[in-house]
C-alpha cells in the first residue's frame, strides 16, 4: 500500500500494545497519531469545501 506521494505505508497494529514499547517509541507513536489526525481533518475540510461549493451552484 502506498500514500499519495508514492511512499510505502507501514501497516501497524492498531491500537498498539504499549507493554513492549519504550517511552520514546510511545512518544513517536503519539506524534504519528497526531499527524494522522491532522491529515484526516484536512481531508474532511476539503470534502466540506467541495460540498459547500456544489451546494452554492445548485441553490435556487
Amino acid at each position: 500500500m502506498f500514500d499519495e506521494e508514492g511512499r510505502k505505508i507501514k501497516i501497524q497494529e492498531f491500537p498498539r500494545k504499549f507493554e513492549d514499547m519504550s517511552i520514546e517509541e510511545i512518544e513517536a507513536y503519539i506524534v504519528d497519531l497526531k499527524a494522522e489526525i491532522l491529515r484526516a481533518e484536512g481531508e474532511i475540510a476539503k470534502k466540506k469545501a467541495s460540498m459547500d461549493a456544489a451546494a452554492s451552484v445548485f441553490k435556487i
